[in-house]
């Protein structure tokens, strides 16, 4: 429950106790707050299209089937919708060739999402070839889900400074993508990240500047988490203020 409550107040959805208006706006997305705000995030930051295609796809099971004898195959038949920057913008090259082959159809995920978001009468925009925008609306919702490259343990989660793995299905396997944001961390044999996205460490300063900032050397390789235990937030911090005023996050 404490976990719970944390995260709605570093997504900015809670302050005092109290519902916010940006956490108003997020609760009528039947959702988890992260893929809520990132929904909202992308109205402001003209990439609704690309990313309502993104949660719908994530919504759906077993996208990619994945048979134990034969895992090769099916990565390498995978690897043709492979975006160079990561599992998310993959999503949609799956979602753009299925629409082009003419199997689209409806689909109540998606169609739910384009309703919710005509409730506050914006319309949606596509932001063309500036892919950039995806992946920083990514960070405004998901800076909690990051992990760095690590020359021991190959990457490690900033949240819990534990070992995390790429999935070797995943477009970014093998590549070096130093700084990267995931969905969610599947345990299996490792703790793998499920959808993952290369990212600036610049774009977590602008998304979250309570959580990240830059290091004495003001490069932006030595980005570090702003403290040990930040993404849990702040029963600390929210402690140390007085009643009402709004978040930061």
């Amino acid at each position: 429950m404490r976990t719970a409550l944390e995260e709605l107040y570093a997504l900015s959805k809670l302050d005092d106790g109290l519902l916010t208006r940006f956490g108003r706006k997020k609760a009528d997305f039947a959702m988890e707050p992260s893929v809520a705000k990132v929904l909202i995030m992308s109205i402001d930051m003209n990439c609704s299209a690309e990313m309502m295609i993104i949660v719908a796809m994530l919504n759906l099971p077993n996208l990619f089937y994945r048979p134990k004898e034969k895992k090769t195959q099916a990565d390498h038949k995978k690897a043709k919708f492979h975006d160079p920057a990561g599992d998310h913008l993959t999503l949609l090259n799956v979602y753009t060739s299925w629409k082009q082959s003419s199997y689209s159809s409806s689909w109540d995920v998606h169609d739910q999402i384009v309703k919710i978001m005509g409730r506050y009468h914006r319309p949606v925009v596509s932001c063309g070839r500036n892919t950039q925008k995806v992946w920083q609306a990514l960070c405004s919702a998901f800076f909690c889900n990051v992990a760095r490259e690590d020359p021991q343990e190959g990457y490690k989660a900033l949240n819990e400074q534990t070992p995390v793995c790429l999935h070797p299905s995943s477009a970014l396997f093998g590549k070096q993508a130093e700084w990267v944001i995931y969905h969610t961390l599947v345990l299996t044999t490792k703790e793998y990240m499920h959808c993952s996205t290369s990212i600036e460490p610049k774009w977590l300063v602008e998304a979250a500047p309570a959580f990240f900032k830059v290091g004495p050397t003001d490069k932006l390789s030595k980005m570090r988490f702003a403290g040990e235990d930040d993404c849990h937030l702040s029963a600390q911090k929210k402690g140390g203020r007085s009643g009402g005023g709004g978040t930061r996050g």
